[in-house]
């Protein structure tokens, strides 16, 4: 699929009954990244706290990392979701064992998760920023198949993942002048790696196991069988780490998972351009989420995030500050007795340069306000 300087090949205009709001009881603000789980599919609210929800939606799950979940009878909105704890001063930590965790999660992963071959709907959505302007945004319809649901380094790329690009809903690349690579034109193991729960826990893991690391772990609080657990990692190898995670005590799986990696106080670097002119760079802080939820009895992935801001260049005097993030909203998913997809995407070469196949679908996502002005600004404007 090739496309031009740039290209906007769909837009929805949505109605208020399209949409529903969540926000945080206490204070009104709008809760990013919510899981609404409706009857045949799943959606997350974006950055101002919206999703596409109908009017006609009934008796829907919502939550949210650090709230207390909630189920819907009847579609109102906004929906105020209370924290999980009424002041942050009444907090009783209780402490963990945080690699006995990681390791009984990781050495019965197969057996927790669905590791059989699955089908997911996934609307796929990247957004790239240069000194916070916006100068890259793509969401698409795909469909990703996996044979394990497990990553396998151990294996080529389409025996871990599979993906079939359908519908393009947004593309439009500016080209920015940020010296920054536009992107990565073929996965390496570590790219494909990040599609995957597990290949980030035994990342953690390793971390936690080095012997000079430093770790702890304390439950914030409990909502029936789940935990919500905050933890903090000193590597050995000189990294910092923080996060949460909601641990289904019961079931004993990581239900959800946000890690944090600080980076920006690390020295400043040398690099050079493609064209071997020297430049400053300094490293950025990552940020990785997974997301489960339980579906016919077994544990499937509801959406998978990665960003990264903080990521500095100085280049002939000029300070660039580059941002980027990749979700994925597995909106539906079938166990699979396929054992490929036809077509499907070619990982030797950027995504958005395979041909595309055209279904008609329900949208899955809003665009942000900041977005919306992107896409519908011309060239002539910037």
């Amino acid at each position: 699929m090739k496309h031009s300087y740039w290209l906007f090949i769909l837009v929805f205009n949505f109605f208020s009954a399209q949409k529903l709001q969540v926000v945080d009881a206490e204070n009104g603000k709008p809760i990013p990244n919510a899981r609404i789980l409706l009857y045949n599919q799943i959606v997350y609210t974006n950055e101002e706290g919206f999703a596409p929800v109908d009017q006609s939606s009934v008796n829907f799950e919502i939550s949210a990392s650090g709230f207390q979940k909630t189920t819907i009878r009847d579609f109102y909105s906004p929906v105020k979701l209370k924290r999980g704890y009424k002041k942050i001063d009444e907090v009783k930590l209780k402490k963990v064992d945080l690699k006995e965790i990681f390791e009984d999660v990781v050495g019965n992963y197969k057996k927790r998760y669905y590791s059989e071959p699955s089908l997911y709907d996934v609307t796929y959505k990247e957004k790239r920023s240069d000194n916070n302007q916006i100068h890259f945004l793509v969401i698409a319809e795909t469909k990703l198949w996996s044979k394990t649901n497990f990553y396998n380094p151990n294996k080529s790329f389409d025996n871990n993942l599979q993906m079939q690009l359908n519908n393009v809903k947004y593309f439009k690349d500016l080209k920015s002048d940020s010296i920054f690579v536009k992107g990565i034109k073929k996965f390496s193991e570590e790219y494909m790696g990040n599609y995957f729960f597990n290949f980030e826990l035994k990342r953690t893991l390793a971390h936690i196991k080095n012997k000079a690391s430093k770790y702890s772990g304390w439950i914030f609080f409990e909502q029936g069988n789940e935990q919500l657990i905050t933890f903090s990692i000193k590597s050995g190898l000189g990294i910092e780490m923080k996060g949460e995670l909601k641990y289904n005590k019961a079931d004993k799986v990581i239900t959800y998972f946000e890690i944090q990696y600080l980076q920006d106080q690390y020295p400043i670097v040398k690099r050079r351009t493609g064209g071997g002119e020297e430049f400053d760079y300094q490293l950025g802080n990552a940020i990785l989420a997974f997301d489960f939820y339980k579906n016919g009895g077994v544990y499937v992935p509801a959406m998978s995030r990665i960003e990264a801001n903080k990521y500095v260049a100085y280049y002939k005097g000029v300070k660039h500050e580059r941002k980027i993030s990749r979700e994925l909203i597995y909106n539906t998913f079938k166990k699979s007795d396929e054992k490929e997809l036809t077509p499907r995407v070619a990982f030797d070469k950027d995504i958005w340069d395979n041909i595309s196949v055209k279904e008609n679908k329900n949208n899955t996502i809003l665009l942000t306000t900041e977005e919306q002005a992107f896409v519908n600004k011309k060239l002539s404007d910037f």
